[in-house]
């Protein structure tokens, strides 16, 4: 059987589907189908913390379908600005070494 990796950035995920195709992204569909006749070594979700209660709840929703959730602070600086974005986290991590398998971005 097959092993693999899964590692999903939530945010652009998110925001990709919604502009793209003005639509919501079904986690359960995407496990159903990505892990279909595979086994799962590793499955990460990349998101921003929040104290919002249904970030919180989709959150565990996550958890729920599978994935470790990372949560990594949004941080608001002073001008205005934002950053909250994993992007070069979840390169390092895929790079540190993990388990090894066929990576399914």
């Amino acid at each position: 059987m097959e092993k693999i990796a899964i590692f999903v950035d939530v945010q652009n995920v998110y925001y990709t589907t919604k502009e793209k195709y003005r639509a919501n992204f079904d986690y359960n569909q995407f496990w159903y189908v990505a892990t279909q006749g595979r086994e799962v070594i590793q499955a990460n979700a990349y998101a921003i913390a929040s104290n919002d209660p249904k970030q919180r709840q989709f959150h565990h929703i996550l958890r729920g379908v599978g994935f470790n959730v990372e949560l990594k602070p949004f941080i608001q600086r002073r001008d205005g600005s934002a950053k909250g974005d994993w992007d070069v986290g979840i390169a390092s991590m895929r790079l540190s070494g993990q388990k090894r398998s066929t990576p399914l971005y």
